[in-house]
């Protein structure tokens, strides 16, 4: 009796197992698919644009990093970070004190020379000169020579000890501010940026950069500002591929047609670079999510006597968002997903 019930018990879980999973299932493809609707668009005709759409930075045209050729001591600085300077201002300098009593001591040892050698032309003046004067001559003017030298050297070590901008723009770096104290000269910058000569430097792999030209138009969406397009042109396209990168990918330098005197464009700034590559007016689309591939042909749905049916079509222009339709459908009708 025991045994029976036990066996009656175990039946009537089973029932109610597959009871439970009748009516999931049920739910979940029948009343669903009885549920689901069928989205549904009509042809139309219009303009349609394929896109291309490229990332990177401001960078600058004009931008230089300053630093002395040798080391010593700081004597003057004359800017610090954010002030603006013109082409050929002083920047900083150097201690020049022993530099110039060098160039002092060759100009001494110059003059020396220089009397020597006219001394030495003068006593040979008159003689018949052969070829032991003719060495003693050239010599006396190769010491000469090189204390001309000598004297430029000392010179340029002097000049070298001053920095100057050779361009106009802003002091963006200066890492040592302080006068008096020695610096090394592999460590010691200055950097000066023109921000009227700025630029958005972009990088399109080997599949985008053969749908662009230079002098193509484009729109310049910063990370900054998304709600400011700005407009400008293709200036140059890089003809060798940018080295460091994982991929094969070219420069892209786009000059912006707005300019840049309150600074509002900073180096660094990020954005989307988008072109038109290609355009179609007054043709014929709709969504590329109801265009239907099957054995190479492409082919849409419509509804006809109340059923659906597959209606083959040729296509033109695919974008993003929209295919040309070239034949198989008219202006108005209605297509199915």
């Amino acid at each position: 009796m025991i045994s029976f019930i036990k066996r009656k018990y175990k039946l009537i879980v089973v029932i109610a197992a597959i009871a439970f999973i009748g009516i999931i299932l049920y739910q979940n493809f029948f009343l669903n698919s009885k549920n689901k609707k069928t989205e549904s668009v009509k042809v139309q005709r219009g303009n349609i644009e394929e896109t291309l759409t490229i990332s990177g930075t401001i960078e600058a045209e004009e931008k230089v990093t300053l630093r002395f050729q040798t080391s010593g001591k700081l004597v003057w600085v004359g800017v610090k970070e954010g002030d603006k300077v013109k082409k050929g201002q002083a920047i900083a300098s150097l201690d020049q004190r022993e530099l110039k009593m060098n160039l002092d001591k060759y100009l001494n040892t110059y003059m020396n020379k220089r009397w020597d050698f006219e001394q030495t032309r003068d006593d040979y003046k008159n003689q018949y000169v052969t070829d032991k004067i003719k060495r003693v001559l050239e010599k006396a003017q190769f010491d000469l020579n090189n204390s001309v030298l000598d004297v430029e050297i000392k010179n340029l070590a002097i000049e070298l000890a001053n920095l100057w901008t050779p361009i106009d723009g802003i002091v963006t770096k200066v890492t040592n501010p302080y006068p008096g104290v020695n610096i090394v000269y592999t460590s010691t910058e200055f950097e000066v940026v023109n921000p009227d000569t700025v630029y958005f430097s972009a990088s399109a792999d080997q599949t985008e950069v053969t749908k662009l030209t230079e002098g193509m138009p484009g729109t310049l969406i910063l990370d900054a500002y998304t709600d400011m397009p700005i407009s400008g042109i293709i200036k140059n396209i890089s003809f060798n591929p940018k080295t460091g990168e994982t991929g094969t990918v070219y420069a892209v330098k786009f000059y912006l047609d707005s300019n840049n005197s309150n600074y509002k464009y900073r180096l660094g700034m990020t954005g989307d670079l988008t072109f038109i590559t290609n355009r179609k007016e007054n043709v014929l689309y709709a969504p590329l999510k109801f265009i239907k591939s099957q054995n190479g042909k492409r082919y849409v749905q419509v509804k006809r006597n109340g059923k659906l049916e597959k209606v083959n079509i040729e296509v033109g222009l695919e974008t993003e968002n929209n295919v040309e339709i070239t034949k198989g459908l008219s202006e108005g009708e209605v297509i199915y997903d």
